[in-house]
C-alpha cells in the first residue's frame, strides 16, 4: 500500500429530497400549495471526512440508511453533493446495485459495446474485452443476445460484474454486488478482486459479511447517521460494528 492519497473526501453534506405526508402525485403537490411542505429535506451525510490510500483495500460497515450506498455512488459521481470536496486520482469502477448503468430494453452484447465505449475502449481493445466478458461471466451467445431486462438476479450479477473488471482499474467501488451471484461465480469474483487488490487497485468494500471484509480488506469504517463513527483496523472497526447491534 502506497502513502499517497486516492480518495480525498472533506466536509462532505449530500442532502435528497423526499415527499412530505400525504404527497402521492402531483396533483397533491399542486393542492398542497400553501398548507404543507410537498418536499421536505433529508440529510444523509453529515461533514463526512475521509482518505483513502493507493492500493488500499478499505471497507464500509453500517446500518441499513446509515449512508453506505450514497457515498458510494457519490464516489462514484453518480449523486452530486450538497457541499464539500472530493479528489479521486484515478480511473474508477464502480460495481453498484446490480444493473445500474445497463439498459434493459437492450441485449448483453449491446450493453457491453456501450458501456465498454463510455470506459474508453475502441477497437480492438473493445471486441477483445466482449470476449474477455463473455468468458468470465459464462454466458452463452443465447444469453447475451437477449434482452437484459429478460435476466435473472444472477445472469445480471454476472454481467455487471464482468463488465466492471474486465480492465483493471486504479479504484474499484463494490456496494454488496456479489451477493445475488451463486457460489462457484463469488469465488471466481473474489479471486479476480485478489487480482486487482495484488496488482495495485485501490478497493472500497461493502458488505453486511464481516467475514468477507476480513478477508479483503485491512481497514474500514463503521457509519452511523452519515457520519463516520469508527475508523481504524478492519478488527477494531469490526467488533465495533458487531456491538451497535448490541445496543
Amino acid at each position: 500500500m502506497g502513502t499517497e492519497s486516492v480518495i480525498t473526501v472533506k466536509d462532505l453534506y449530500v442532502n435528497f429530497w423526499i415527499s412530505g405526508t400525504g404527497i402521492n402525485s402531483f396533483k397533491d403537490v399542486v393542492m398542497s400549495i400553501g398548507k404543507q411542505k410537498a418536499l421536505e429535506k433529508k440529510q444523509v451525510l453529515k461533514g463526512l471526512n475521509l482518505e483513502i490510500k493507493r492500493g488500499e483495500c478499505f471497507a464500509l460497515m453500517g446500518k441499513n440508511g446509515s449512508g453506505k450506498s450514497t457515498l458510494l455512488r457519490t464516489l462514484a459521481g453518480i449523486i452530486t453533493p450538497e457541499s464539500g470536496a472530493i479528489e479521486i486520482k484515478g480511473s474508477v469502477a464502480p460495481l453498484l446495485t446490480i444493473g445500474a448503468g445497463l439498459e434493459y430494453e437492450l441485449s448483453g452484447y449491446e450493453n457491453i459495446k456501450i458501456v465498454g465505449t463510455l470506459i474508453g475502449l475502441r477497437g480492438a481493445e473493445l471486441k477483445a474485452a466482449v470476449q474477455t466478458i463473455k468468458d468470465f461471466s459464462e454466458l452463452s451467445d443465447t444469453d447475451l443476445n437477449m434482452q437484459i431486462k429478460r435476466y435473472s438476479a444472477g445472469m445480471m450479477a454476472r454481467l455487471a460484474f464482468s463488465i466492471s473488471v474486465c480492465r483493471i482499474p486504479d479504484i474499484l467501488i463494490v456496494d454488496e454486488a456479489l451477493s445475488v451471484g451463486d457460489q462457484g461465480f463469488q469465488v471466481k469474483c473474489a479471486d479476480r478482486i485478489n487480482e486487482m487488490k495484488a496488482a495495485g487497485t485501490t478497493i472500497i468494500y461493502v458488505s453486511h459479511s464481516l467475514t468477507e471484509l476480513k478477508r479483503i480488506c485491512t481497514r474500514g469504517a463503521c457509519l452511523e447517521n452519515g457520519q463516520i463513527a469508527k475508523i481504524g483496523p478492519i478488527d477494531e472497526v469490526g467488533e465495533y460494528y458487531t456491538q451497535s447491534f448490541l445496543h
